[in-house]
């Protein structure tokens, strides 16, 4: 044991423990890490900065732009409400009519619009057809993963890991290379939740605070439900501590998370990340607050959703398919002769298509740094670093065999077994981004001394690291809907634990036979 490696597994001990007691965001505390290692001479500032260059990197940044405009041309809101059922159905029907569709939409657009979007609509409708909503909202958070599976732009993770093969000197996925595992684990899923949801999940647990409750003089006040975001300035911060009616002009009535309903001694409860806050507020509230990312999701009962024209829709989707279909075609042997000076990727495409969107102001030009989630992006970017520094250290190598010695009597699905259990459990307590830094590496040096191929490895990181359902931290979706739906920590486990072992158990049977060792 080097004094490096040594150096190197304490700053990752140090890093997990961090980001599981989420005392600062993912972002500062793998750069803080970074910049230990930089200190330590483990990284180059060359190797330390090479992240923020990396083209998934910035091809996830102009993703988010694009499922921005998207959302603001309303396409997504019509169609979820296309998609419920009006009148008296059950909720394996709604199911039956919902969980492939938005399944299918998520595999091209990042998952937190689209669940910021149908979470509401689909707990307003709910309320009006006197379903429950717990039936219907964590289904909602997991087929939006199961979906980002499928493609390469599903999920941020994909491109992560995309961008790391092809720093290590492969070759990368293609656009729907991952859907010959992900798209089975997807319908294995979907059908999972539409048989079991129902009975796993809890019916509907009523809001502690509702608008007939006010005085006669607060009428012209609506109970409006917030989703605290990372940048929401009173996180953890006591109420008494911060003034929100003075920040925001609106009275904080009760606090949910985890399943419980704070209403007594408000005063003096923490704000953390991911809590739902009810507050009484007039209309401008969420006029004012709507597009900040103080809230993740603001939901007041009424439709708040932007509604363009017709064709602005039309030209929205529009884009959308042909930046699919280009980036698929591109890759085609026969274009890549065709035009050998022109790199015809998923960069480029998701770069027009940008671009168009700004000129044509499918979302507007001047706010669009509003619509990038900065810390995810130096995440990602700080996610090779931490790579780049375990393979430096010789962490990597001395891990990896440690692994192999532990099951040297076995063949190599056993290690991919392995593989898939540590990045999951990571995931599930970290980041999925944080969990693919971590797990590269290993995967990468445990194939080099068996002497077989990466590529099984590298697709078991894509499915494990995305497969987060057993808990409601380490996936953004699942926080939003946790407190919409005031869900408990143990309705997460109950339903999910099964989903992740179904995610196990086809990763590691057909992962193989796909992409042979």
């Amino acid at each position: 044991m080097t004094f490096e490696i040594i150096f190197v597994l304490l700053a990752l001990l140090g890093m997990v423990i961090a980001l599981i007691l989420d005392k600062m965001r993912p972002g500062m505390v793998l750069f803080s890490v970074v910049v230990l290692f930089l200190c330590a001479g483990i990284l180059t500032p060359k190797e330390m900065l090479e992240g923020f260059s990396n083209k998934g990197m910035i091809t996830v940044a102009m993703l988010f732009l694009v499922s921005e405009g998207i959302r603001q041309s309303g396409a997504l809101g019509q169609l979820i409400k296309k998609l419920l059922p009006q009148g008296k159905t059950t909720v394996f029907k709604a199911q039956l009519r919902m969980l492939p569709t938005i399944s299918f939409i998520s595999a091209f657009l990042n998952n937190t619009p689209v669940v910021v979007i149908f979470a509401p609509i689909i707990k307003r409708w709910a309320e009006s057809v006197k379903l429950p909503a717990t039936k219907f909202l964590i289904p909602l958070s997991y087929v939006t993963i199961l979906g980002g599976i499928c493609t390469l732009i599903g999920t941020s993770t994909n491109l992560v890991v995309h961008g790391m093969i092809l720093e290590a000197g492969y070759e990368g996925f293609t656009m729907f290379e991952l859907g010959k595992v992900g798209i089975f684990i997807a319908v294995a899923g979907i059908v999972y939740l539409f048989l079991f949801s129902s009975r796993l999940l809890p019916d509907v647990r009523k809001d502690a605070v509702k608008l007939d409750d006010e005085p006669e003089e607060h009428s012209d006040l609506h109970r409006v439900e917030a989703v605290l975001g990372p940048r929401f300035p009173g996180i953890n911060k006591k109420l008494k501590d911060f003034n929100f009616k003075r920040h925001y002009g609106a009275e904080v009535k009760e606090i949910k998370r985890n399943g419980q309903s704070y209403t007594q001694d408000l005063e003096n409860e923490y704000f953390r990340e991911g809590d739902t806050v009810v507050v009484m507020a007039d209309d401008s509230f969420v006029q004012t607050w709507g597009e900040s990312s103080v809230f993740v999701m603001l939901a007041n009962g009424k439709d708040t959703e932007p509604v363009a024209s017709k064709g602005k829709r039309w030209f929205a989707l529009a884009l959308l398919i042909l930046m699919i279909t280009g980036a698929t075609v591109g890759e085609l042997p026969a274009v890549k002769e065709a035009f050998p000076d022109i790199k015809l990727d998923m960069f480029f495409f998701v770069s027009v298509t940008t671009i168009i969107m700004a000129w044509t102001k499918i979302f507007p030009a001047r706010k669009y740094t509003k619509y990038i989630s900065w810390d995810i992006l130096i995440t990602i970017a700080c996610a090779f670093a931490i790579s780049k520094a375990m393979v430096n250290s010789g962490v990597a190598d001395a891990v990896a065999k440690y692994i192999i010695g532990l099951t040297e009597h076995y063949g190599p699905q056993v290690l991919l077994a392995a593989v898939f259990i540590i990045t999951n459990l990571f995931t599930e307590l970290i980041t999925n981004n944080a969990a693919a830094a971590l797990a590269f590496p290993l995967a990468l040096s445990i194939s080099s001394q068996l002497g077989v191929s990466p590529m099984p490895f590298f697709v078991v990181i894509c499915m494990a690291a995305s497969a987060s359902f057993s808990t409601p931290i380490g996936y953004q979706t699942n926080l939003i809907v946790q407190g919409i739906g005031n869900y408990k920590f143990t309705d997460f486990v109950r339903i999910g634990l099964p989903l992740n072992i179904i995610t196990f158990l086809i990763s590691i049977f057909l992962i193989p036979l796909i992409w042979p060792f």
